[in-house]
């Protein structure tokens, strides 16, 4: 049997991954996947504590997660094209279309 540590430890890298995703690259595409894998992550660790803890709530709460980030990623690639389609790139920094 894998101790939660691994767990938690595995769900914390994966998470700094995607924090580091987010913060440093400036493609619309690769900050969508970076937030997914931080979704991932919290996953993980919901699953973690549901088996440590012999419940099943952590596996309600991770399909909710689920749930959430197939709306999340349906949304923001629909406001990604949209943007694509005034201008040809997916860079976030040359995105101004928003500031007033």
């Amino acid at each position: 049997m894998v101790p939660l540590s691994h767990f938690l430890i595995l769900s914390a890298t994966l998470f700094s991954i995607g924090v580091l995703g987010v913060l440093i690259r400036r493609n619309a595409i690769v900050v969508f996947m970076s937030v997914e894998i931080m979704l991932n992550a919290v996953n993980i660790s919901l699953i973690a504590f549901d088996r440590y803890l012999n419940q099943h709530d952590g596996q309600i709460f991770s399909f909710m997660v689920m749930a959430v980030a197939a709306a999340e990623v349906s949304v923001g690639l629909a406001i990604v094209i949209a943007m694509f389609r005034n201008k040809p790139t997916v860079n976030l920094d040359e995105f101004n279309l928003m500031k007033w």
